[in-house]
């Protein structure tokens, strides 16, 4: 068995959320337990650390990673989606999973299944997770940074007893899953808050939602911390640019008050993490830990900026990025999912730019044709393409030296992005 056929057999047995959407999404633990059971119990070999969200979960997942990689300690990073290659959602001190492993993993699990010893019709999240928590404890991590996959009461990564719980914000996102409030979004969210272990809430938001977290807290007898009032998270030596930053972008200076928050709980729990290896963990985040599509710049002349951030929240901060970042014309290549609230995000962009609208390739996406009359409707304005590779080349052509190029609107675009670029 190859690489690829090992990771076709996890696609074609159990649909990744990220190809179909709520038709791949499998309510409740009962799957996962039955396989950590198998394996015999692997997250209980190390400490971990849940981080969930709406907006933000992959930066905060990556930077503490880095932090604790800074620090000395061997670290285990379990994060979704993948953009080019599955195993970027595991890593042991930013080196991905070997393709051995994924294969050996794949055949013991057929074996399992074959033999009765697993029952099936596990979800593809389920498998992922198996494998990655198992990966981190043969290679004996000393922590585990775990992201949440979708929600957090019933996400299959809510077995773990972690160090520390840190919800990043909340903003309307799978809500025919999550619920269509944010009061009912940020009750889902709220399930990894845990009995004793401190939680922290990167940004509260309105007072219902504050409430529920507040109230979720209460219920297991655990503290609560919001880094927006944490004053140890603002201190001098942490601001006016004294911590140098590899990750831009304006919703990154909410990620770093969540991220000094999280490392002073840490340090109060007795783990030690100096101020040398928080500087270098948010210095060198990208190149420790491999994150990509979070501000990414791809070329200089002209300015070619891709993100993956794809609901209301996430635009919301960059549309903002894009009116402060200088520019003569702005070119946005843009593509989404059908699930995701398209007026509303289209709604937030600029009027005044020229548009690029395509598809990804994977079911979920949205036909260039619709997204481009949905947005005609919102005042934008542009040609359709039927691939983000011809968008992107179609963009650059256009593009004087001065301008700036945006490829975004969903992380599926921006994966086909980097995929082209890096077959070339």
């Amino acid at each position: 068995m190859t690489y690829n056929q090992a990771v076709q057999y996890l696609f074609d047995s159990a649909p990744m959320f990220q190809n179909v959407g709520a038709a791949a999404y499998k309510e409740g633990l009962g799957g996962t337990l039955e396989l950590d059971e198998h394996f015999g119990h692997p997250h209980r070999q190390y400490r971990t650390i849940h981080v969930g969200g709406t907006n933000g979960k992959g930066s905060v997942c990556h930077t503490l990673a880095a932090i604790l990689q800074s620090q000395g300690y061997r670290v285990g990073l379990y994060t979704s989606p993948h953009l080019v290659d599955f195993r970027e959602r595991i890593r042991v001190n930013g080196k991905m999973i070997s393709k051995k492993r994924v294969v050996e993993f794949v055949k013991e699990l057929k074996a399992s299944l074959s033999e009765g010893a697993l029952k099936g019709g596990y979800s593809f999240f389920e498998l992922a997770t198996a494998l990655a928590f198992q990966y981190f404890s043969e290679r004996k991590v000393d922590f585990a940074v775990i992201e949440v996959g979708l929600g957090g009461r019933l996400d299959c990564t809510n077995i773990i007893q972690s160090e520390l719980s840190v919800i990043t914000n909340i903003s309307f996102d799978h809500v025919q899953l999550l619920g269509d409030t944010l009061p009912k979004i940020a009750s889902e969210k709220a399930g990894i808050i845990k009995t004793g272990i401190p939680a922290v809430i990167g940004e509260a938001g309105e007072d219902d939602v504050r409430a529920v977290f507040e109230n979720a807290a209460k219920a297991v007898n655990t503290e609560l911390y919001f880094a927006e009032e944490d004053g140890e998270a603002s201190k001098d030596k942490w601001s006016n640019g004294k911590l140098e930053r590899a990750l831009q972008g304006s919703c990154q200076e909410k990620n770093t008050r969540t991220i000094l928050t999280a490392v002073r709980l840490l340090r109060e729990r007795g783990i030690e993490i100096s101020d040398e290896a928080i500087r270098r963990g948010f210095k060198e985040v990208v190149t420790m830990t491999g994150l990509m599509g979070r501000w990414q710049t791809i070329s200089t002349k002209p300015l070619t900026i891709c993100d993956t951030g794809h609901n209301v929240g996430g635009l919301q901060y960059i549309t903002k990025q894009l009116q402060q970042t200088p520019h003569k014309r702005l070119h946005i290549i843009i593509g989404m999912v059908s699930d995701k609230d398209v007026n509303t995000v289209l709604s937030l962009l600029p009027k005044d730019a020229a548009y690029y609208f395509t598809q990804a390739t994977v079911k979920r996406a949205m036909p260039a044709e619709e997204l481009a009359d949905i947005a005609s409707k919102h005042q934008l304005h542009g040609n359709k393409f039927a691939d983000v590779e011809t968008a992107y080349l179609t963009a650059k052509a256009n593009a004087a030296d001065e301008d700036l190029i945006f490829i975004g609107g969903s992380t599926f675009i921006v994966a086909d992005l980097l995929r082209s670029i890096q077959a070339k």
